[in-house]
């Protein structure tokens, strides 16, 4: 079988060599994170995801070496594949600063500001988005779309007021368990995800759509308003799963697990998904074995003062005088005060002048 042709692509003057087939998007991570632009639709792991939030917009400034013209719009570089020689630009294509800036105030146009309140403060896309490419007010000036909460089962709770209408819990919902008992009702603004008939969320894996959702509008009912993630401990455990691969990441807060998520990638998505029973069952750290604390990046809040790896100021003081306290000088010949044969050490209490009392009343 013929080896598959290596194309090179520069993005933002950083160049890697991928596949053919392989999309804009999936050039830019495997380049590094600096250059990758966000997405809030796009799931590796998702067939058929991405194309809907419009987060991904890039400049191609080149096609390709046999057509270097460039493209005129921007494109989703999670739906475009790459073209060996192509040159696309991100953060250093002020086309492409401007349009993300207005596709994140859509975005927020009928989002509310529940983060103070929302359960994925802390660790929403949106939220990162909005800090990193957004504005500072807004301009709408109009009644936001709002719906009631809805529960989708007695561990899922709806916001849908939140919801940016990525589809993800739909493709989970599709692909995972094989059955999905909701999706997308409606059109245009009247557009929201909805359960039919009333039937809850109960089927294995479907736990997942809490990862996937890159906003707090997928919520876990079993975490809801009991912490908040800065407070508590990632720790990575597994357990012996006859459903799932039982690796997951334990939220603690000293001994008491307040919730159990999949692993996650640098860029947010979920390593290997995770059945109910894992999920939303085993909230003791004895159904668990734990491995150790969770690499979290030192750019996210939840990092605050659990880094690990790092590397103190070595300690010199060992070295120098050994493991037991030594005098470098005898300041007995010299001083008025001390007594050559008094041993400091066995004194209770701080060392005082009256302990040298008996000392001065000789010498008088």
């Amino acid at each position: 079988m013929a080896e598959q042709p290596l194309f090179k692509v520069t993005i933002d003057n950083v160049t890697v060599e991928v596949p053919a087939g392989t999309t804009i998007l999936q050039a830019a991570r495997k380049a590094g994170p600096e250059v990758a632009p966000p997405a809030m639709c796009y799931y590796s792991k998702l067939e058929g995801s991405g194309g809907k939030c419009r987060t991904c917009l890039v400049e191609v400034s080149k096609g390709s070496d046999r057509d270097p013209r460039p493209m005129p719009k921007l494109v989703a570089s999670c739906r475009t594949t790459v073209m060996d020689g192509m040159e696309v630009k991100n953060l250093t294509s002020e086309r492409v600063v401007d349009a993300r800036k207005g596709v994140v105030e859509f975005l927020l146009i009928n989002h509310p500001l529940d983060c103070p309140i929302c359960d994925q403060a802390g660790e929403c896309h949106l939220q990162d988005l909005s800090y990193n490419h957004g504005a500072s007010g807004t301009r709408y000036e109009f009644q936001r779309r709002t719906f009631e909460k809805h529960s989708l089962g007695d561990k899922i709770q709806l916001h849908m007021t939140r919801c940016i209408l990525c589809y993800r819990c739909v493709m989970v919902a599709d692909q995972l368990t094989g059955q999905r008992e909701h999706g997308v009702l409606e059109r245009g603004e009247r557009a929201e995800i909805s359960d039919y008939l009333e039937k809850s969320l109960d089927k294995e894996f479907i736990g997942n759509v809490i990862d996937v959702c890159p906003v707090g509008a997928l919520t876990d009912k079993t975490f809801r308003f009991k912490n908040r993630v800065w407070f508590l401990k990632p720790l990575n455990a597994h357990r012996d799963c006859p459903t799932c691969s039982g690796k997951v990441t334990l939220w603690n807060r000293g001994d008491e697990v307040f919730r159990v998520t999949a692993r996650k990638d640098q860029w947010g998505e979920v390593e290997d998904w995770i059945c109910n029973e894992c999920r939303f069952d085993k909230k003791k750290t004895s159904d668990w074995v734990i491995e150790g604390p969770r690499e979290i990046s030192r750019h996210s809040v939840i990092s605050q003062n659990k880094y690990i790896g790092m590397v103190k100021p070595k300690e010199t003081i060992d070295e120098v005088i050994g493991k037991e306290p030594r005098l470098f000088l005898d300041i007995h010949d010299v001083s008025q005060v001390n007594e050559k044969d008094r041993d400091l050490s066995l004194i209770e209490g701080p060392a005082h002048s009256t302990d040298f009392k008996e000392k001065d009343e000789k010498k008088q």
